[in-house]
């Protein structure tokens, strides 16, 4: 662990971010952030060996973050495993988990400055009637929030927060009334239903936009659009402050996509509401 408080292994993976990788170099990815203190030395042949690929892989790797080849990614690996901002006098263990999540939400912050990618997911959310929501396991509560705002502006949005056989059953429902996307929130330790049921959709023909904590995911394979938020790890359970904000983006853009609906409904809902007495303020 560095002076910060941050696992190197965590470091490596923000170099990732927001990458479309292949098969192939998430595996590569995948073993870089595994053994991030020992790779940061490694030949490429030797990365290459504790991946299980070819050599010409890790350099198309390289290549492919936008380094010139494997030895500048490398010194960009000892850079990241190596040093780190010193420790603020005092600081104990909860405040360090704390502080780590605002570093999450600067970087996440910075890569927001392109939304290409928020907006085609935004479009091809918003226009799927219905949209269905997958979060399992600790994901639920995350699909559940998201899906308690997203109705009040968008109809027929189902939260698929449940596994066991009817899941698939219901996402074949969804696309049998006429869903075109699905949003999938899926979070360590990547429940294997979720994976499987974002492979099922992508199969029977749906786009799929996934929210989940860094492009090696093993929801970012089968996926049209991946959204990465990092998971905070440095506490018993997983912090997930990354990933709702990133939720809130996404709600937000799909706002922005369709505004003359979206302000009907929120019109239509807050009449409802003044009428019925819902709220106390």
């Amino acid at each position: 662990m560095n002076d910060d408080g941050v696992k190197p292994g965590n470091r490596v993976l923000d170099l990732f971010q927001g990458a479309r990788l292949t098969p192939t170099q998430r595996r590569i990815a995948h073993s870089l952030v595994e053994h991030a203190a020992k790779a940061a030395y490694l030949s490429a042949a030797e990365v290459a060996d504790l991946a299980g690929v070819s050599q010409p892989s890790v350099t198309r790797f390289a290549m492919a973050l936008g380094y010139s080849g494997y030895p500048a990614l490398r010194r960009e690996l000892r850079s990241l495993t190596t040093t780190g901002p010193s420790e603020p006098v005092g600081q104990n263990a909860m405040q360090r988990a704390v502080h780590a999540e605002t570093e999450h939400l600067r970087r996440l912050g910075e890569g927001l400055h392109d939304l290409d990618g928020v907006r085609v997911a935004a479009r091809l959310l918003s226009e799927s009637r219905p949209l269905p929501v997958l979060g399992l396991r600790a994901a639920a509560p995350l699909a559940a929030y998201f899906g308690y705002f997203a109705a009040k502006v968008f109809p027929d949005v189902r939260v698929l927060d449940t596994g066991g056989t009817g899941l698939l059953d219901r996402l074949d429902q969804a696309r049998a009334a006429g869903a075109g996307a699905m949003l999938a929130i899926v979070l360590p330790r990547y429940p294997r239903e979720s994976v499987e049921a974002v492979r099922e959709a992508k199969a029977s023909g749906l786009a799929v936009v996934a929210i989940t904590d860094s492009a090696v995911s093993p929801a970012a394979e089968s996926a049209d659009v991946v959204l990465p938020a990092a998971v905070g790890t440095q506490l018993v359970f997983d912090l997930h402050t990354g990933p709702m904000a990133m939720a809130m983006v996404l709600l937000q853009a799909m706002c922005d996509a369709a505004p003359e609906p979206v302000q009907r409904r929120l019109e239509e809902f807050e009449a409802t509401a003044a009428r019925r007495h819902i709220f106390l303020a």
